[in-house]
């Protein structure tokens, strides 16, 4: 059997793809030094240690004895950060990052067209950029799981299918994308389906012989009566109107949930309508993606745009304005550039590490400044932010649109992913 050794320029490529990876994880550990060699945690990492402890020393298990703000699966992340004791709590979950980033590079590397580096640059840059948030949330540990899975939909569909139903009972948001691979992968779709039903059919009995079945889904109305939140793309009208002083728009702190939302004026009505416009739009996306798949679109492209839609809908039309949901749309766009022709995606790549820039600048650097001073100059890049936001969405619609539009195999004749 002959056996096809890289190119050296291939090898070069991925050599200083690892150097780069190491240089950002490096600054990663750098900034974490102080917390680790301190014993203490950043940002909500403080939230999972104490959960995973009130597990292992307590007994009681969030999401199985008690209903839960996260889906019970992330339990197993926040656990398994326990290994090297409490104090060191910060680096295991440093190390947990750091082992699914390396995954989500190898997988861009070894699916990168013609071995192009660019999609494994683009990610580490864009998880730079977001730095506190990505390293300190546990959508830092999703979002690698999510890439890694988009590339492996096409020979893997099972394994895909069971990575994102595992990422999905962590955080609720890779089910949109489960939803595209759905309805666009034509040979594996009973197996994405069946991995999705297995894993929540074991996870369900699981809860239900260890605690309460009813605890399974209590992530759904954990914050169901919470308003508008201060960064969500459409509360941005009633921040200008509380900063303004016009229409009765106000910031209130939420010191239950830990979060500033903005009340008065219009902010109750649109709070209202998030949830029939999200629901709705995904029914729309979904219905784009089988026309396009009709029509014959190639599987590959229409997987990634459909992914984008989806994603982007959940950031979009969504109450909570969290700055980590950045990282969902960083990752559709990593896979996209892999999965579609790079060129056409440089629109929503460029506007995406701005995007992560201006976030990181709002949170965690000048987001004080925002809640408590109102001040207008943050308000303005956050302005910017939810703009390029709501552009990323718009792109994702039009490239779907096109490429149903450009389809011209018969459906009989076009070939699932």
């Amino acid at each position: 059997m002959r056996i096809r050794l890289p190119r050296p320029e291939t090898r070069n490529s991925a050599r200083s793809v690892w150097l780069f990876f190491a240089l950002i994880h490096l600054g990663f550990l750098a900034r974490l030094l102080p917390f680790i060699l301190g014993g203490g945690v950043l940002s909500d990492i403080r939230f999972y240690r104490e959960w995973a402890y009130l597990a292992l020393d307590d007994g009681t298990w969030q999401g199985i004895d008690t209903a839960w703000v996260y889906p019970v699966g992330a339990l197993a992340p926040m656990v398994a950060a326990t290994v090297f004791g409490p104090y060191l709590y910060q680096l295991a979950w440093f190390l947990l990052f750091a082992g699914l980033n390396a995954l989500a590079t190898a997988a861009l590397l070894r699916r990168g067209a013609a071995s192009s580096p660019t999609a494994a640059y683009w990610w580490l840059t864009a998880t730079a950029l977001l730095g506190p948030v990505a390293v300190g949330r546990i959508d830092g540990l999703t979002a690698p799981l999510v890439i890694t899975a988009l590339l492996l939909v096409a020979v893997r569909p099972f394994v895909a299918a069971l990575i994102l139903s595992a990422a999905t009972w962590m955080k609720v948001w890779p089910a949109a994308v489960v939803l595209a691979a759905l309805v666009v992968v034509r040979k594996g779709r009973l197996g994405i389906l069946g991995a999705g039903i297995a894993l929540t059919a074991g996870i369900a009995a699981v809860v239900a012989v260890a605690g309460d079945v009813r605890n399974l889904t209590g992530f759904l109305t954990a914050q169901g009566a919470r308003g508008m939140q201060l960064e969500a793309p459409l509360s941005t009208p009633g921040v200008w109107q509380a900063i303004t002083g016009t229409s009765g728009a106000y910031f209130f702190e939420d010191e239950v949930i830990n979060t500033m939302e903005v009340r008065g004026a219009l902010s109750g009505l649109v709070g209202d309508l998030m949830t029939p416009l999200l629901v709705l739009t995904v029914v729309l996306v979904a219905a784009f993606l089988a026309i396009a798949l009709h029509r014959g679109a190639e599987a590959g492209p229409l997987l990634a745009a459909g992914s984008l839609a989806l994603v982007s809908t959940l950031v979009v039309f969504n109450k909570v304005g969290s700055p980590q949901f950045m990282l969902w749309i960083a990752a559709v766009i990593a896979a996209g550039l892999v999965l579609d022709r790079a060129a056409e995606w440089r629109y929503p790549a460029i506007a995406m590490l701005a995007t992560a820039g201006l976030t990181t600048l709002v949170y965690p650097v000048f987001y004080d400044a925002l809640r408590y001073e109102l001040n207008p100059a943050v308000a303005v890049l956050l302005t910017l932010r939810n703009l390029l936001v709501i552009s990323i969405f718009v792109w994702s619609l039009v490239r779907l649109g096109r490429l149903g539009a450009r389809a011209r195999v018969p459906a009989a004749a076009a070939t699932g992913a």
